[in-house]
């Protein structure tokens, strides 16, 4: 994730600030300048507040914030004259919890803050994104809780073309740590599944309308294979003998499509911490590393379609490991609990070759 800095007085600041502590301004973000705009009020609009470096000087019109600034869960800014009520990630909302119970507000904040940090990524990496007002199968999110006894059965997170459903649940910390422990999963978070299930949804416009089914199912498997069926098998009988070699996780062998959608939210797990080394210049350099293999070049821009996936896995791989230590060091489990095999590498790379190449024409290759 970027380290921002406020537009005023050039303050160290964060994707989720509303307002900026050394000079007072409120803080806005901007999708389009990719950037936390200190700001001013003028009646029901917002100015951008320039700095001495005078960079906001070409974007000076007046802004907005998102309606849902109003509940506390986003600072996302949109032209004052837009038709829009809400912001690029908040309008992908179809349902959201019911706020007449206090406890969800909190809990929708967290489903949000996840939420928005997909979004910036998807938006760095230029991927494609549409609303179910824009598409029958656009991207739409219902954040459920649970039901009351005696209503239907407790609500399950996934994907049904193109609408996710995240549970409630899932929000809270204690729960999800619960669930976590119950499944034998090494880990699990709320960026997690946002990450996981959006995979679904990319791999119906990078894959399956992007032509590219024979590549993947070279790699992954056929996809064709009963979904519902492969599912009972992996919950009835768990992996095969030796998953480590093949695939990132337990679930991945489950079916194509979970491998996949693991693998997709693994690849943003890389991009998005190795751009976090790279915005606080982090270095990897052990002393005791005379090959260099626990070294990483931690000033590469992840974000650019240039890099091969060897390039990543070779920053990647002594971060992951440094950031293991780090936990260790603080008593917790390991923060990256996961070995990437020459398989799961060549995944990755099919994932990063599918979106750097979208990138690449949605811009005119450039």
């Amino acid at each position: 994730m970027k380290l921002f800095s406020c537009s005023s007085c050039n303050n160290p600041v964060y994707f989720e600030n509303t307002l900026c502590e050394r000079c007072g301004h409120a803080l806005g973000y901007e999708p389009q300048a990719d950037r936390l705009l200190a700001l001013d009020q003028d009646g029901d609009q917002w100015r951008p507040v320039m700095g001495k470096k005078g960079f906001l000087a070409r974007r000076p019109a007046p802004l907005r914030y998102c309606a849902n600034h109003a509940h506390g869960v986003c600072n996302w800014l949109l032209p004052a004259g837009s038709e829009d009520t809400l912001c690029r990630a908040c309008r992908h909302n179809m349902v959201i919890p019911d706020l007449s119970d206090p406890a969800n507000l909190e809990l929708w904040r967290a489903m949000e803050t996840a939420k928005h940090r997909l979004f910036h990524t998807i938006l760095r990496l230029r991927l494609p994104l549409m609303t179910r007002a824009d598409h029958k199968e656009g991207l739409g999110f219902e954040f459920l809780g649970e039901p009351t006894p005696g209503e239907s059965e407790r609500v399950m997170t996934g994907h049904d073309r193109g609408l996710i459903t995240i549970a409630l649940a899932e929000a809270d910390d204690a729960e999800r740590e619960r669930r976590r422990t119950a499944m034998g999963e090494p880990y699990r978070t709320l960026l997690g599944h946002f990450r996981h299930e959006t995979g679904h949804w990319y791999w119906d416009r990078l894959v399956r309308d992007g032509g590219r089914l024979e590549e993947f199912r070279a790699l992954f498997g056929d996809e064709q294979a009963d979904y519902g069926q492969a599912l009972q098998a992996h919950y009835n009988s768990g992996p095969p003998a030796g998953w480590q070699d093949n695939f990132v996780s337990t679930y991945a062998t489950s079916h194509p499509w979970e491998d996949w959608a693991e693998s997709f939210a693994h690849y943003f797990h890389v991009i998005d911490t190795l751009d976090t080394g790279r915005q606080w210049g982090v270095r990897i350099a052990p002393p005791v590393d005379r090959e260099g293999t626990l070294s990483s070049d931690m000033t590469l821009d992840p974000f650019d379609p240039a890099l091969t996936i060897d390039q990543l896995m070779k920053a990647w791989l002594p971060l992951s490991a440094a950031l293991n230590s780090f936990n260790r060091s603080m008593g917790h489990r390991d923060l990256y609990p996961f070995v990437l095999a020459p398989p799961v590498v060549e995944k990755l790379g099919f994932i990063h070759g599918l979106v750097t190449d979208h990138g690449r024409k949605q811009h005119g290759g450039s």
